[in-house]
Order: C-alpha cells, then structure tokens, then sequence
C-alpha cells in the first residue's frame, strides 16, 4: 500500500494532479469499458542538439538481415512474427549500436500499420512517416539514444521529401508523453477508441484532418507502398 502511496505521490509531483487524475480515471474506463485516447503527435523540424551520434556508438538503418539476427535474442524486443510482417509492409528500422549490441532502436512505416486492435489499422497522410515501436535497452537508458535515432530518422525523411513524422502517445503514459514533447513533437488531436461487443471502434478529433490521422478498417491490398531509400548504416 505504501509503494502505492509513493508511485501516486511521485506522478503529483511530475505531472501535476489535474493530469494525474486524470490519466487514472482514463486507466479505470479502460479497465471497465476498453476506452481509449490516443494523443496524436508530430515533428518537421529536426533537432540540432540531437543529430549527433555519441562517440562509440554507431547510427542507420539496419538491414534485414541483421534485423533476422537481433531477432533471434529475446532482450531485443523484436519477435520473428513482427519482423516478417513489418518487412512485408516495406517498414524500415533506424538503430544506434554499441558494437554489435542493439542500444536503440525505432521503426519506419509509410502506410496502414496495426496498433494491436484487432480489425483495426493506423493511416495517416502520405505526406508523413509514421514512427512507432521505440525501444531502448535498459543498459543504455538515460542517454537519450532514443532522441537521437528519431531525430537523425527524421532528418533522412525529410531529405527525401517527407514533411516530418507522426506517431501517437496513450494519453495514459505522461511520461511518454513528457518526453516526446521534450523532443520537439507537437500534440494535433486525439483518436478516441471504445471496445465493445467484441470489436473496437474509433473516431478522430477534428486536429487529426490535417493529418488523415485515424484509426480504420483494413484496406484490400492493392500493392505495397514503398518509402524512400534506406540509408547506409554510418
């Protein structure tokens, strides 16, 4: 109960108490009705102070290949299902390395891409790249590689003709949240999803328009959509 205390306390403190109740009201509608707000986000602007790769480390995109390899160990979050099926939608994966070790990494998409709702898919403008699946190793936390990998992502992007990325936070996760604002990312709306009856159903703010953001029914397949030429991995 104490450990309670201290973790409602400590989010006091963080994220002030108008958003932190706020976030556990959210926590209990989805636990009782599967309600969910999805916060949608963007960036065009590349970051200066974060294009620099550490000293040691190494930045781009990896190739499937090494992807197949990273895949094989568990600490890498990256599962052999998700990987065939990420590769078949042409979804690229922007890394930092240590070595050989997988500090970091973010995933590319530039069309429809599942979200974990059954029957449902994220679109959005073609215009963006949609970032999703970031991770950073638990060794390598506090070094913002995270930062990084999406700010020299997006550089790349944008040289290749993209207005900037879009992804979405929980509006659960303040500290996600937080960060991605720390960034440089801009809130645009919100999707609002409510599971019932077996099924989920979504609708968009009226700021998502501008980014075709939504959540939808899949689209028959009419080809895949390729993105812009992977960089060499530097």
């Amino acid at each position: 109960m104490t450990d309670i205390i201290d973790k409602f306390r400590s989010k006091l403190e963080r994220h002030g108490a108008l958003n932190t109740v706020q976030a556990q009201t959210l926590k209990g509608l989805d636990s009782l009705c599967g309600l969910k707000i999805l916060r949608g986000v963007y960036v065009v602007h590349p970051d200066e102070s974060f294009l620099k790769c550490p000293a040691n480390y190494s930045a781009g995109f990896l190739t499937a290949s090494e992807l197949r390899e990273y895949a094989r160990l568990p600490e890498t979050e990256i599962s052999s299902r998700f990987l065939d099926e990420a590769l078949a939608r042409g979804d690229e994966c922007y890394a930092i390395r240590d070595g050989n070790v997988l500090a970091a990494y973010g995933w590319y998409s530039f069309g429809q891409t599942p979200v974990g709702m059954p029957g449902l898919l994220l679109g959005f403008s073609q215009d963006y790249v949609y970032m999703y699946k970031g991770f950073t190793d638990t060794r390598y936390r506090g070094q913002r590689l995270h930062a990084i990998g999406m700010t020299r992502a997006l550089r790349h992007y944008t040289n290749h003709g993209c207005r900037g990325l879009v992804s979405y936070v929980e509006a659960t996760n303040l500290s996600s949240l937080k960060s991605c604002l720390r960034m440089g990312y801009r809130v645009f709306g919100s999707v609002y999803v409510l599971r019932a009856l077996g099924r989920h159903y979504a609708c968009s703010s009226p700021g998502c328009r501008q980014f075709a953001f939504r959540l939808e029914r899949p689209a028959i397949p009419s080809g895949l959509r390729s993105g812009p030429p992977a960089a060499p991995a530097r």
